[in-house]
């Protein structure tokens, strides 16, 4: 699939292995994985970072063949969901240090395009997650209200 806002159209990077199983040599303990989780989470970690920490320290490659679910699903079955989608907060927060750089470099050009094309995908996630629920039908992004969602 090509990039949204570059000519790029790469597709490298690696897969993961096709299975269903768990391998032998990993943590597989559900209730223990699940402790892990809610523990990473309390401590204000997002679901990305909890997934890296139990690959690394933990021995779970993928958290969805021992759990049976996503680790997002997890959460949410735990109330410990965020107001926002994790790729949307990264995205806001990328937007707002590009506004704080512009705000002491009035001449920037080049990160001024960089701020709208990165508000410009805030405005598609937050589209596909209106029609899908996740946020409500009344949001809008605002620049001036953006440091108030993210702090």
């Amino acid at each position: 699939m090509a990039r949204m806002h570059s000519k790029g159209k790469g597709t490298s990077g690696s897969s993961k292995p096709n299975t269903d199983v768990a391998p032998s040599w990993s943590e597989s303990d559900k209730s223990t994985v699940e402790e892990l989780i809610l523990k990473y989470a309390r401590a204000g970690h997002s679901s990305a970072k909890i997934g890296s920490m139990l690959r690394d320290m933990h021995a779970v490659p993928d958290v969805r063949l021992v759990m049976g679910e996503r680790l997002s699903k997890t959460l949410e079955r735990n109330d410990l969901t965020s107001t926002y989608p994790e790729d949307m907060m990264n995205l806001m927060r990328k937007a707002l240090s590009l506004i704080d750089h512009l705000n002491s470099n009035k001449k920037d050009l080049h990160n001024r395009r960089q701020l709208e094309l990165c508000e410009s995908r805030i405005r598609r996630l937050a589209k596909y997650y209106i029609g899908t629920g996740r946020l409500s039908s009344s949001w809008a992004y605002k620049r001036d209200q953006l440091r108030l969602m993210v702090e």
